[in-house]
């Protein structure tokens, strides 16, 4: 959710106070500049007075609700908000009866529908605002905090603009703490009190709030006037066990997890990972993380790691915390046991400080290819040797880098998992290279399949 500065015009005292300071047009908004900003896509929208169809898709409390009421409010469209987690066909049912009625009044009027949690629909239900949506009888605006590529249907989703929402930037968080002390009813807050707030909230405007407000009920209770840090930490307690995403904790935490999966550590590295998660990271943060470590440090010792971490990282966006968790931890697992390499990961590095000393090389002629009878007449790709047509699928001797550029030898395999195999396979065939370019017959020692 997005707050603002109190508007002269504010909600009852008794609505909460993320409410309270929702903001009231675009002006008032804190964060999104990405798209809302002057000369961006969806403020574009705005001023347009033409709306669209739409998916919002970010993190809780980055405003994507406000956003849908602020387009009401622009366009002058009736508001119907659906929750896909109450909700379902008669809802939509009775929306699509509003649209009608509104269009058809005395002074017709456009509608403009908000799904919150959009994913929870079925494919049915989903499939129910198809014909509406083409016709024109509503506008869709639909709200995630899933991939919508995976949770909205594509039907839905081609009718619509996707727009992404980043999580609230710890200045944009101040900017909101700022506005809801602007309140005389909440105690000041020391600055230590309000660095380990803002750290807390984790880009999320909504949870800020919130947790400001049960703060300001138990400071009345307490009689206190000011706010500082231990107070925050006895009121709270394992509320706050939240990281600052460009602290110095946070980095020291994913390190250790990085290297205790290199050390192949199971128990310390699912130790480490369920720190992150309980101090609340981002569980597609390290989704990425784990990915990268399948990548790094196991490589093509084992390859099923790069399957399988790419499967956790899915199966975390399909099912969401705390179910997908799950599938990051045995991904950790089975990293923190796989045989090792960083051979790839070198032969990568090396490949690209070989590519910035040696500059742009050209290439040889029979690598070129040669789709017209100019190219053809300049030898572009004579003497090529079509590998596939060679004795064992191998074209011993050719040569494949640029002329007068001696073999790096970049990619060393390691003599662990899978790259035991793919090193004598290499090791044959550079054999066999070397007697084709010495002019002998070439040998069969490289004659077997590739490594499965």
């Amino acid at each position: 959710m997005k707050t603002s500065a109190p508007a002269s015009a504010c909600p009852a005292p008794h609505q909460p106070l993320a409410e309270r300071l929702r903001p009231r047009n675009l002006g008032q908004v804190v964060g999104q500049q990405h798209i809302l900003g002057p000369g961006m896509p969806l403020r574009l929208a705005f001023e347009s007075g033409r709306p669209h169809s739409c998916i919002l898709w970010g993190p809780p409390g980055v405003g994507k609700t406000t956003i849908a009421r602020l387009m009401a409010e622009a366009f002058d469209a009736q508001f119907i908000s659906i929750s896909a987690v109450l909700g379902g066909v008669k809802d939509i049912r009775e929306a699509v009866e509003r649209a009608e009625a509104a269009r058809a009044g005395l002074m017709p009027q456009r509608t403009i529908v908000f799904v919150d949690e959009v994913h929870r629909f079925n494919k049915s239900q989903q499939d129910a605002f198809l014909p509406h949506v083409e016709s024109g009888l509503f506008t869709f605006v639909g709200a995630t905090t899933e991939n919508p590529s995976f949770e909205v249907n594509s039907a839905l989703l081609s009718r619509a603009v996707v727009y992404v929402l980043q999580a609230l930037t710890v200045d944009d968080l101040r900017q909101i703490l700022a506005f809801a002390q602007a309140g005389s009813w909440l105690p000041a807050i020391e600055i230590e009190a309000q660095e380990r707030l803002l750290a807390y909230a984790d880009g999320d405007a909504r949870r800020l709030l919130n947790t400001l407000e049960t703060l300001a009920v138990s400071a009345e209770q307490a009689g206190l006037q000011r706010m500082d840090d231990a107070w925050l930490l006895s009121v709270l307690g394992q509320q706050l066990r939240r990281y600052d995403k460009g602290g110095e904790q946070f980095y020291d935490t994913i390190s250790a997890l990085h290297k205790s999966v290199r050390g192949s550590d199971p128990d310390a590295a699912l130790y480490w990972l369920v720190r992150m998660l309980d101090g609340g990271a981002d569980p597609r943060y390290l989704a990425r993380r784990i990915v990268r470590m399948a990548w790094e440090d196991i490589g093509l010792a084992d390859p099923r790691a790069i399957q399988i971490t790419n499967d956790a990282a899915q199966t975390y966006e399909r099912l969401g915390s705390p179910e997908g968790e799950l599938a990051l931890a045995q991904a950790v697992i089975y990293l923190a046991v796989a045989a090792k390499s960083n051979a790839g990961y070198l032969a990568y590095k090396k490949a690209r400080t070989l590519v910035q000393q040696e500059g742009t090389r050209p290439v040889p002629l029979h690598l070129r290819n040669a789709p017209t009878r100019l190219m053809k007449q300049l030898d572009y790709g004579r003497g090529y040797r079509y590998a596939h047509d060679e004795e064992d699928g191998f074209a011993a001797g050719a040569t494949y880098l640029p002329d007068g550029m001696e073999p790096p030898q970049l990619y060393q395999p390691v003599p662990r998992g899978l790259e035991i195999r793919i090193g004598e396979k290499l090791q044959q065939l550079r054999a066999r290279n070397a007697a084709a370019q010495a002019g002998q017959e070439p040998g069969q020692d490289g004659a077997d399949e590739p490594p499965g």
